[in-house]
């Protein structure tokens, strides 16, 4: 496979883009890997313990594929107005993107998802498939939390959000990502610095929106415009913030397909899939749900 780098997103918040060519031209579909919050595109292109990532993977099974920092983040470049970068910029970011390289599909990650939803809606031409990687639900359904900072905590979906101050640049410490990013079984733990030096900052807006403070989250308006949209939600077992019935409703609502691990026979996965150490029995299982829909 080929490698280089693009520039892409919108003029306000230009993006970062790994490219990852196929070595043999098919008819298969360009791939869009989408991080999720603190996080950048390496997670795609290799694992903390130096392993092959995802984004090899898939372009070793003929998808070109497209790898983006968002706005901000990793190497994208930042904006003076950072505090304000909220999930709507960087899902405009990623239609540009999509417009330059054509329909595609695309996977989403963590806070990725609400993004992806919101770009399915928006420009449906453009999409072609999703790939939810325990991705977070838009907000229709979380529920509205108020603004006051004691609401506060330590997780996900209402109750364990995190209410982030508007007027500096969000960071979680080594504790809170070895309690929800890097807790499972499968992380690979030996790596585990190599890892958390990855992780950056955030968006306050951005994560005010993730978890709905003050009804600011982002919702589907029209979520009937996913129509037929083919569409997988994978989720492990060992993921605090993702257990079985809240993933589950989500699948539910967007009438996706629902992977949850341990129902064909895989146990111990938490966060981060794609960096624990099965991510290429993973990756099969989605190249799998892929060939049953030709794409």
């Amino acid at each position: 496979m080929k490698q280089r780098f693009i520039y892409s997103g919108t003029a306000d918040h230009p993006v970062y883009v790994d490219v990852l060519v196929a070595e043999e031209k098919t008819e298969k579909l360009p791939i869009v890997m989408l991080h999720g919050g603190f996080h950048n595109g390496t997670g795609y292109l290799a694992t903390p313990d130096g392993r092959e990532g995802w984004a090899a993977l898939f372009c070793r099974r003929g998808h070109d594929v497209h790898v983006m920092d968002w706005p901000g983040h990793g190497r994208s470049p930042t904006s003076a107005r950072f505090l304000e970068l909220s999930m709507a910029d960087v899902g405009r970011s990623l239609a540009a993107l999509l417009h330059d390289i054509g329909p595609s599909i695309v996977f989403a990650h963590s806070a990725g998802g609400p993004i992806v939803w919101w770009v399915a809606e928006n420009h449906r031409s453009h999409v072609k498939a999703i790939v939810g990687i325990a991705p977070g639900a838009p907000a229709n359904l979380v529920p509205e939390l108020p603004t006051e900072p004691d609401t506060a905590g330590d997780g996900d979906a209402g109750s364990h959000a995190i209410y982030a101050p508007t007027d500096r640049p969000a960071f979680v410490d080594r504790s809170f990502i070895q309690t929800y990013w890097a807790n499972s079984p499968r992380f690979p733990h030996g790596a585990f610095e190599a890892y958390a030096r990855s992780i950056g900052h955030e968006s306050p807006r951005i994560l005010n929106e993730r978890f709905n403070i003050g009804g600011s989250g982002l919702r589907l308006e029209r979520p009937e415009q996913l129509g037929t949209l083919p569409i997988l939600v994978m989720t492990g077992d060992a993921d605090p913030r993702h257990p079985k019935e809240v993933d589950g409703a989500l699948a539910t609502f967007l009438g996706a397909d629902f992977i949850w691990l341990p129902d064909i026979g895989i146990t111990g996965n938490g966060h981060m899939l794609m960096l624990e150490d099965n991510h290429e029995q993973l990756a099969a299982h989605i190249g799998h749900w892929l060939d049953q829909r030709s794409l």
